[in-house]
């Protein structure tokens, strides 16, 4: 797993995104480690619960606009990335461990959506979360049209999605989408500490806890899923999603 290092310290499993200077970009290598890596931990009987963070100076800074040719370059490659975004949210979400993120820098797009799919997120105060995906043609996923407006209302979600706002750690915090704000050198070791009260906890009960909170979302999460995965394909197949790509990319260089 080259993009994602999977680590133990006791009943904990620590999940790293590994693409550090790609600010641990989205890319099909990245996401197929990650589904692994997520298995893996989900399913190791010592772990009780899973710690999510990135390396380098971001946890995720959304699709890797580099590798935006390559998705959409057939039907084949548009619906294969879309289900994969979409499968991560699953082995966050539908797993029986408890996942505490442990965010610091961007989360951007995809990398947002995976820290609001996280049970407990443990945010570091240079943390800045926003979705660009309405500006550049992409459709959000990770069942975000399903959880945001629930967290926030409907039209605050709608704000955030559309406009697409930046919001640094003091807001998101407000706005109750993290647990904990602390300094960087802080956030892994408060997402530990979190960790291990949890490992602490009856693993039955918690597994179950999860998974009655995931059921009661049930229909509507699963049918959200879905039908942002048809979306994001229409989004990947268009051609003003490849001109504001190139649009993007060219007004980086």
């Amino acid at each position: 797993m080259p993009y994602v290092k999977l680590s133990t310290q006791g009943p904990v499993s620590v999940v790293t995104l590994d693409r550090p200077e790609r600010l641990n970009a989205i890319g099909a290598g990245l996401l197929a480690d990650f589904h692994e890596a997520m298995v893996t931990a989900q399913a190791d009987a010592q772990t009780r619960v899973i710690v999510l963070t990135g390396a380098g100076r971001a946890f995720c800074a959304g699709d890797d606009l580099k590798e935006f040719g390559a998705q959409a370059e057939s039907s084949l490659s548009v619906v294969e990335t879309c289900e994969r975004i979409q499968q991560i949210t699953r082995d966050i979400m539908f797993g029986p461990k408890l996942v505490i993120g442990a965010v610091h820098g961007y989360a951007v797009g995809g990398g947002f959506e995976w820290m609001l799919n996280c049970d407990l997120v443990v945010a570091a105060d240079d943390l800045v979360a926003f979705f660009p995906e309405m500006a550049l043609g992409h459709f959000v996923t990770g069942g975000v049209t399903q959880l945001l407006p629930q967290a926030v209302g409907h039209q605050r979600a709608m704000e955030l999605l559309v406009l697409g706002d930046r919001l640094d750690a003091k807001v998101l915090h407000e706005l109750g989408l993290v647990n904990r704000v602390v300094p960087p050198q802080a956030m892994l070791p408060t997402a530990l500490e979190l960790a291990a009260r949890v490992a602490e906890r009856s693993p039955l009960a918690t597994s179950q806890l999860k998974r009655v909170i995931t059921t009661g979302l049930g229909p509507q999460l699963i049918g959200a899923l879905e039908q942002e995965r048809q979306a994001a394909m229409a989004c990947f197949a268009s051609a003003d999603t490849a001109q504001r790509v190139q649009a993007f990319a060219k007004a980086r260089l």
